[in-house]
């Protein structure tokens, strides 16, 4: 049995492999229009989404020049960190990375923000915890939060 090797071709600006003659195409994204693609991916979260910028070339390209996708990531990890975020766009920073550079910060400082850190006795205990530095505003919300408790 012979196999007719995928062709990538250019397809709405991205690139698409167009199955063999009489198979069928391997995924979604390959029959889909782009427009589509985005809205699926749009219902994944920021890790879903990394992960499956991850999965093949075609969802990688899809992802990684969606700046609707970020955009809409970015704007949740605003709610927490709208400073930073607000900075890093004024600055001309991308989505993307406005998301990358933020994302781990609006984790930690939501954990902080609901107590999860209320009850520490030493800094013992936040070991292996991964920690990113936050700014004395962010540290006053915090403290504040804290004394709300």
């Amino acid at each position: 049995m012979q196999h007719e090797p995928s062709r990538f071709l250019l397809r709405e600006g991205r690139p698409a492999v167009t199955p063999g003659a009489g198979s069928r195409p391997h995924n979604f994204v390959e029959t889909l229009p782009t427009e589509m693609s985005v809205r699926i991916f749009s219902e994944l979260d920021a890790e879903s989404l990394c992960s499956a910028s991850r999965t093949c070339r075609l969802w990688h390209h899809i992802i990684e020049q969606s700046e609707q996708l970020w955009r809409r990531q970015c704007l949740l990890v605003r709610a927490v960190c709208w400073r930073e975020v607000d900075g890093d766009r004024r600055d001309g920073l991308s989505w993307k990375v406005t998301l990358v550079r933020n994302y781990s910060r609006s984790c930690l400082k939501s954990d902080w923000l609901r107590g999860r850190f209320s009850r520490l006795r030493s800094a013992d205990e936040l070991s292996g915890r991964t920690m990113t530095p936050l700014d004395a505003e962010t540290w006053g919300e915090i403290l504040q939060a804290e004394l709300d408790r």
